[in-house]
């Protein structure tokens, strides 16, 4: 019986939190067959109450594991949630994100092929969080086949299946605060030759709360990004 790790990052999502909660934790509740899955959020030093409602529904309900650190973005977060799940036993690692863009009902789907692949990652085919963000995506994919050589048509989906221990691997290979470990972790399953579908998937737009992501802060990690691609390719 495999050990399911379901993981996620929040910030100032106080808005979108308790339902992306009351959504996910039946997931992780039918997967959990030796007592061992869990359903963790990694809280990036919010300044609303995410983490406080975390603790709350935490009480109630015992495969859910709340975690806080101090901000350093979402990258950072995933690095977090990523090594703790590693760290406490999991087989598969899933992560998606908190902010209510993805649906849990597309993962029963990913769940059942897991031992067919070594991960399973997201496609999204149609983006609801506009033209920008679909935009840079493509430009993203363009520079990880520019960089490595890898064709991907969706190299940071945040809605991906992955063994626990090709996870820790390529964890080892990054720095802890490292700002886009998806995409790398994209990079390298697909690099190593190991077996990854890229299956599409469904993304809504965000109903509540406000996206932290905006255009000078793509400007900014995407100038960090093509820096960290030149030193990453030395290192592979």
């Amino acid at each position: 019986m495999d050990t399911l790790y379901i993981v996620m990052p929040a910030y100032n999502e106080e808005e979108n939190i308790r339902d992306t909660l009351d959504e996910w934790y039946p997931v992780v509740e039918s997967h959990n067959e030796n007592g061992r899955s869990r359903l963790v959020i990694v809280n990036d030093g919010s300044k609303d109450r995410t983490f406080r409602i975390m603790q709350e529904f935490s009480e109630t309900h015992p495969l859910f594991v709340p975690l806080t650190k101090k901000n350093g973005g979402h990258g950072s977060a995933v690095m977090y949630a990523y090594d703790y799940a590693v760290r406490h036993g999991a087989d598969w690692i899933f992560q998606t994100d908190s902010d209510g863009q993805t649906d849990p009902g597309e993962f029963e789907g990913f769940w059942k092929d897991r031992n067919d692949f070594d991960a399973i990652i997201g496609n999204r085919t149609h983006r609801g969080d506009g033209r920008v963000r679909a935009f840079v995506e493509k430009v993203v994919c363009m520079l990880v086949r520019l960089y490595f050589g890898v064709r991907v048509p969706d190299a940071n989906a945040p809605f991906r299946l992955m063994k626990a221990k090709k996870v820790g691997q390529y964890l080892s290979k990054l720095r802890p605060d490292y700002n886009l470990p998806n995409i790398m972790m994209t990079v390298y399953f697909v690099y190593y030759k190991n077996k990854v579908e890229f299956r599409p998937i469904s993304f809504k737009p965000r109903k509540k709360g406000k996206n932290s992501v905006n255009v000078k802060m793509i400007t900014r990690t995407g100038r960090q990004a093509v820096k960290d691609f030149a030193r990453l390719k030395k290192e592979i």
